[in-house]
């Protein structure tokens, strides 16, 4: 296909940031990026990776049988059976690989992918992909420092980076993308920044000083920045790019110098800052009301009384941290929330209804995640909680409502302390913590698979934590995008990816470079004309 780039995405995960990449569309409808290869070697998150890859083959028509599937009318289909050849192409481009492991197939395999995208797409190519994070996040270093005789040489997670690495050495693409948290900034081993060793290392990876690194968003004028610069000018702050998220990440965006090296400053890859945040009542203040659940003895009976005993409990406490008129002011939303109950108690753990997002919500963000083929949401299913952390999740909500923040734990009424020996340390100050409505989300994390607390949903009467689905609304994937293995597994592979309509963006602001590269190499014209032109904005 005319002006195609192909895209090689490695440590894929379930794939928000290949969807970002492959739905972008340019001035003319026309999909430039085509994932090649995509790499993933966790089960569950290669079994969504694949079945988005399977989707794909179909282009914005997806297969009847995939929505009567989602909607609760047939059991999931075999799709190898039904639709053969677009499995086996999408079986073939993603194959389970695990990389770092050193003379296996992988490796063979990936040098053979790679040589055949070389020979077919030239430098039309890109590469993208996040190396796993745990080993450079902060709570990753805090239990690490917890493990007896952890020596950081020894753990490879630290060095996963250098895979790809290898990858960019060997395909030498013209645009390359690495995310990570943003502890890999301030990560070192033995005292040496791990930060600059990644940056030397992918700026001299196709040759000494091959690359020019780019930051996406900075908080300066800089055009480029230099290996001696600040590291915190390549994190993204997705709030500030219409994402409903506190998510802070680092965004390493490479040019192959030799490709561009008159690129002019204008079309330099950035992210364009959007005026105003979008909050989580932006994408799940409509969504129908579900009830937790308990998770011993769950009943539709069992959990009203458990949630009436909780009001009763918060109601007649105490709170010595908050002055009497706070006080007051928190009883006066906790009675208008108990009325709420009573006029409307939620009743369903799981909703089969077709949910829409609040007017406030951006329209291309909607139109983004709504599906109206949809008549069910996937992946929308409560867990169940502990009767007393019920009570805890009323008091935070309704503490949102009233103050518009979470609550410390010196804020909850001594009878809500949890039996935890650390609760009044202020090391986990803020281990109940709930969503406000009228701001970005925390940063959604893989640590959202363990027990809800630190996700706990606006909307007191529900009592309860996020949904997968809820968690996919906030990260951005689309309603259709179906997440597969058990809801732990679900929860784990929304918490890692990038949110894929902020990958879109980032996928627009790279293809003004692939347009330069293209129209640099025609005879005549003028190039910066034309690209002024033509480039169509993120």
């Amino acid at each position: 296909m005319k002006n195609q780039i192909a895209v090689v995405d490695i440590f894929s995960g379930p794939g928000g940031l290949g969807e970002g990449f492959s739905a972008f569309e340019d001035d003319s409808r026309h999909h430039p990026y085509a994932i090649q290869v995509s790499i993933e070697k966790e089960k569950s998150a290669h079994e969504t990776l694949l079945l988005r890859s399977f989707l794909r083959k179909f282009g914005s028509e997806f297969p009847p049988e995939y929505y009567s599937f989602l909607n609760g009318e047939i059991k999931e289909p075999e799709w190898s059976e039904v639709y053969p050849v677009q499995w086996r192409e999408a079986a073939e481009q993603t194959p389970r690989l695990e990389l770092g492991k050193k003379e296996t197939s992988t490796d063979r395999l990936l040098d053979q992918r790679i040589s055949e995208i070389r020979g077919k797409y030239g430098d039309r190519t890109l590469l993208i992909g996040g190396p796993p994070c745990q080993a450079y996040s902060l709570a990753g270093r805090s239990r690490n420092r917890g493990v007896a005789n952890y020596d950081p040489q020894e753990d490879e997670r630290h060095f996963l980076y250098q895979e790809y690495v290898n990858v960019l050495r060997h395909l030498k693409p013209a645009v390359f993308v690495m995310e990570n948290v943003k502890g890999l900034l301030s990560s070192s081993v033995k005292g040496d920044p791990i930060f600059r060793s990644v940056v030397s290392d992918l700026r001299n990876a196709m040759g000494e000083d091959s690359a020019r690194l780019i930051a996406l968003s900075p908080s300066t004028n800089s055009l480029g920045l230099e290996l001696d610069s600040t590291p915190s000018e390549y994190m993204v702050r997705a709030e500030d790019h219409g994402i409903p998220q506190a998510r802070h990440r680092v965004f390493i965006v490479g040019l192959r110098k030799d490709l561009t090296e008159k690129l002019p400053d204008f079309l330099l890859p950035r992210l364009e800052k959007r005026s105003g945040w979008v909050t989580v009542n932006d994408v799940i203040g409509e969504m129908p009301p579900l009830r937790s659940g308990l998770s011993v003895g769950d009943s539709v009976d069992a959990w009203s009384e458990a949630v009436w005993n909780a009001f009763s409990t918060i109601k007649h406490s105490n709170n010595p941290d908050l002055s009497n008129i706070e006080w007051r002011e928190f009883q006066r939303i906790l009675k208008s929330c108990l009325q709420d109950f009573e006029d409307e108690t939620p009743t369903e753990r799981a909703k089969y209804c077709r949910a829409r997002l609040p007017r406030t919500c951006p329209s291309d963000l909607r139109k983004w995640i709504v599906d109206d083929k949809l008549r069910r949401l996937p992946n929308h299913e409560t867990r169940g909680h502990m009767k007393p952390d019920l009570v805890r999740y009323l008091f935070a909500s309704t503490f949102g409502l009233a103050f518009g923040r979470s609550p410390k734990a010196s804020e909850f009424p001594c009878i809500l302390a949890p039996e935890h020996k650390n609760w009044s340390s202020g090391d986990f100050s803020d281990r109940f913590r709930v969503q406000i409505r009228d701001r970005p989300a925390a940063t959604i994390t893989s640590h959202i698979s363990k027990d809800g607390h630190y996700y706990i949903h606006p909307d007191p009467i529900q009592c309860r934590s996020l949904t997968v689905r809820e968690a996919a609304r906030l990260q951005t994937f689309p309603d259709n995008y179906l997440f597969k293995g058990n809801r732990t597994q679900q929860y784990i592979q929304v918490g890692n990816a990038v949110p894929p309509f902020l990958a879109r963006q980032i996928a627009g602001s790279i293809w003004r470079v692939f347009q330069f590269i293209e129209e640099s190499r025609r005879p005549v014209g003028n190039v910066r004309q034309k690209s002024r032109s033509s480039v169509k904005a993120a």
